[in-house]
């Protein structure tokens, strides 16, 4: 058997202040997770414990996000998580804060 790649989700999260890399990390996982209901697994026979999810996270500044509360969110199966150059940094008028915007995307792969 080979791992297969069954879905790709993609995600949006923001920490509008406090410029909380990790929270928005977070939040765009979540938002990639949280609209659908996979039910390929028990289609294929296996189980959803089963799945392996590789998380890939784009953030101005990939050494501020946790990765480790980020692969906390998953529901199901193991995953990993790597961070890379990309999102969205928006100062305030003043410089004294900034949004921060992540992008995820979550691969959910079944070995079939």
């Amino acid at each position: 058997m080979a791992w297969k790649r069954v879905a790709l989700e993609i995600g949006m999260g923001t920490d509008i202040r406090g410029a909380d890399y990790t929270k928005a990390a977070v939040r765009a996982l979540k938002d990639a997770l949280w609209h659908n209901s996979l039910t390929v697994a028990g289609a294929v026979g296996k189980s959803s414990a089963d799945m392996r999810v590789e998380i890939l996270i784009g953030v101005p500044q990939p050494d501020k996000v946790d990765r480790a509360q980020v692969l906390a969110v998953l529901p199901h199966g193991t995953g990993t998580v790597s961070v890379v150059e990309g999102g969205l940094e928006i100062a305030n008028e003043a410089g004294t804060d900034k949004t921060v915007i992540a992008q995820a995307a979550a691969i959910v792969r079944l070995d079939l």
